[in-house]
């Protein structure tokens, strides 16, 4: 299942040269996957009153054009991997009005207490691991 999640560039985001600082990305994934997230009705706070946290293990993109301000894009959010422990989330993100890919990447993730402690959801809450499981299928 791919989830898509849109946002306008702001002007507070770009460098000198007017385009999106590349270290900006890393947050516009985030804001999908918690959007992401809250579509699939496990949002963070849910999974944190639940004592889940999905702290991030590594990030890999690779920028392919830029986008400026007041541009429009469009991230697609997508589950690549998922063994119950790990999670590895994939993205495409493109500008709205052109199309252009603009990136892709992965976030890695473990399912953790709030000690940061690694768990299983498949054990801990089987609730939320068959969502998750549901989404690579």
């Amino acid at each position: 299942m791919e989830f898509i999640f849109e946002r306008k560039i702001n002007y507070y985001e770009t460098d000198r040269m007017g385009v999106v600082h590349h270290s900006n990305y890393i947050r516009f994934l985030e804001e999908a996957r918690c959007s992401w997230l809250d579509y699939l009705q496990m949002p963070f706070a849910l999974l944190e009153e639940n004592g889940i946290t999905i702290p991030v293990l590594g990030v890999n993109v690779e920028y392919k054009n830029h986008v400026t301000f007041n541009d429009t894009i469009k991230i697609k959010l997508f589950m690549k991997e998922y063994t119950g422990v790990r999670m590895t989330v994939g993205y495409e993100v493109t500008e709205n009005e052109t199309n252009k890919i603009v990136l892709v990447g992965e976030t890695k993730h473990c399912f953790t207490t709030k000690e940061l402690k690694p768990i299983s959801l498949k054990k801990y809450k089987p609730e939320f691991h068959e969502k998750f499981e549901r989404l690579i299928k």
